[in-house]
């Protein structure tokens, strides 16, 4: 089993991987990123996530189709507002599209404010939904081939590989949609789009478990990016101290709190801030291989002290994990 738990690290055979919203992906020079969140493949290009990320508020955009602003935005806003986005959002008439040109997130406000003010639903699947910004599975190596692949790298457009020099890696952009999103269970289903079979194929994967489990279910991870790295990969024992039939009230600035409910596992054990999205994974003695359970929901407010010193020193020792129990019957459609 140690072997294989070492494959669940590394990056050659992790199916752990990062999800992240992008403007205007296909142009180097212009490209930002933004929304970053945990995420694993399960097969057939299907990527699991949580789906809370997707109702945060974004406050505004790096940029927007001229086309779009003309007719979305533009028409409710009144003379010194238009001047206000002429001034911080230019448009470029090579693009056709208007660009951020704020550096000190202060000048940003008014703008805020101002697509407050019109009802402009700036939430992130709202910018998916509207093409304003995509989502891309993030997959990263220390050389510049995908999975030791030329044949495979061939196959990438030359704007989804970059180089990441500060981190030792080299980035590859494979193109997402989003597919589906249960906020009551707190999943969002994304599968990956526009790619060759061949590269999705090669994807590393981690079969799913629709079980549910006891708290004497033995041999449980969770499967995180290490502490205080984005790049590197832990896998650290999980142990489910019980269960519950959640409830929970969750704050969204523009549609209102939703609830999350359905039962749920409370998991014991080390887990990073930001490890939403991570699989919890156990070891099938059967089939001699890892099998994703359920996955990593939100913190639990019970916490603990280190040397009693309170100020900005909390660290969370339980969890809440969604069962993926309560997806089987979509997830399965989509993996036949």
């Amino acid at each position: 089993m140690f072997e294989k738990k070492l494959a669940l690290i590394h990056e050659q055979s992790s199916p752990l991987f990062r999800i992240m919203n992008i403007y205007d992906h296909s142009n180097p020079m212009r490209r930002k990123f933004s929304n970053n969140i945990s995420a694993f493949h399960v097969g057939n290009g299907v990527i699991l996530t949580v789906a809370h990320h997707l109702r945060a508020d974004a406050s505004r955009f790096e940029s927007i189709d001229q086309a779009f602003f003309e007719a979305n935005i533009r028409p409710h806003l009144n003379a010194s507002q238009i001047l206000l986005f002429d001034q911080y959002y230019p448009l470029d008439p090579a693009t056709n599209k208007r660009y951020s040109n704020i550096i000190d997130q202060k000048v940003a406000q008014p703008i805020i404010e101002t697509l407050k003010q019109i009802k402009f639903d700036t939430r992130w699947f709202n910018l998916i939904n509207c093409n304003i910004c995509n989502p891309f599975l993030i997959v990263q190596f220390v050389n510049r081939q995908f999975y030791n692949s030329l044949d495979l790298t061939a196959s990438f457009n030359v704007n989804s590989i970059f180089a990441e020099p500060p981190i030792n890696r080299n980035t590859f952009l494979l193109p997402l949609e989003l597919v589906s999103t249960n906020y009551s269970a707190d999943i969002a289903l994304y599968r990956i789009i526009n790619t060759p079979e061949e590269v999705i194929n090669r994807l590393p994967k981690i079969e799913p478990d629709f079980s549910l489990f006891d708290d004497d279910q033995a041999n449980t991870y969770c499967l995180q990016s290490s502490p205080n790295s984005e790049v590197g990969r832990l896998l650290n024992k999980a142990h489910i101290d019980g269960l519950t039939e959640h409830f929970g009230i969750f704050s969204d600035n523009i549609g209102g709190k939703y609830i999350g409910e359905g039962l749920r596992y409370l998991i014991k054990g080390y887990f990073r801030f930001g490890s939403s999205g991570a699989p919890y994974v156990y070891y099938n003695n059967e089939t001699e291989t890892f099998k994703v359970w359920a996955i990593q929901s939100e913190a639990c407010p019970i916490q603990l002290s280190i040397n009693n010193n309170m100020q900005g020193n909390y660290q969370y020792i339980n969890a809440i994990a969604t069962p993926l129990h309560l997806i089987q019957n979509e997830l399965e459609g989509f993996l036949i």
